[in-house]
């Protein structure tokens, strides 16, 4: 094994603190961001990228909500891995881990498997829905403290959805391994699928509170990274 490619929701880091933590605190954070922040380069892109997606979701008869906030929450409540919306929260979320607001927990033998994959010149990679910002803000803030010297790099879907092959095959090229070389680990099967017919190696990630997934038979399961050995 030369490299590990990890997802975080459910892998590193438990559903909950996603969906009951970080999706609340950038919901009730986006009208005051937007109050302060809404003249900054990279917020007008986020917002541009907004109203552009609202458009496709009404010709395409979906009949979203007005813009912004409740289009925001709409994509919110949808759980919806749109690039514009995962950027503009990893900005709130930015405020939050500085200020103490938030802090990322990890599984209990995170730390461990990282320490140990370093030692053992492991390449540690993460591809998320989440931004790369809100990745890189995740590990540099956690129970463990800052984790972010363990990670050699982070992808989100600027490189391709993570239920497509072609998106792990990237990732593989800009890593410089071939795609056998790499394990990929999550939760989700129909991610495992993608990166599986990419060439990956996978293991799907078993975690307390994960939804339940389908039979994977092609798929080992581990219930902790020390099993990922």
């Amino acid at each position: 094994m030369l490299a590990v490619l990890l997802d975080i929701e459910g892998t590193t880091t438990p559903i909950s603190f996603v969906h009951d933590v970080l999706f609340p605190f950038s919901r009730n954070g986006l009208n005051t961001f937007l109050e302060t922040q809404r003249g900054r380069p990279d917020v007008i892109a986020d917002l541009t990228l907004l109203q552009e997606e609202h458009k496709q979701d009404a010709s395409g008869g979906l009949q979203p909500p007005a813009l912004i906030e409740p289009y925001v929450n709409w994509l919110i409540d949808q759980d919806r891995k749109s690039p514009a919306l995962k950027s503009l929260q990893g900005k709130i979320w930015q405020h939050g881990y500085e200020d103490g607001s938030l802090q990322a927990p990890m599984f209990p033998d995170v730390l461990k498997a990282m320490e140990r994959w370093q030692k053992a010149s492991v390449s540690i990679n993460i591809f998320s829905s989440g931004s790369v910002l809100a990745q890189k803000l995740l590990f540099a803030h956690t129970n463990f403290g800052d984790l972010s010297g363990f990670i050699d790099g982070y992808f989100d879907t600027k490189v391709g959805k993570k239920t497509e092959p072609l998106s792990y095959q990237k990732i593989a090229g800009k890593l410089g391994f071939h795609p056998n070389e790499i394990y990929f680990v999550s939760d989700v099967v129909l991610e495992l699928e993608a990166a599986s017919v990419a060439g990956m190696k996978t293991r799907l990630c078993v975690r307390p509170g994960n939804p339940k997934q389908r039979a994977a038979p092609d798929h080992v399961v581990i219930r902790s990274f020390d099993e990922l050995d």
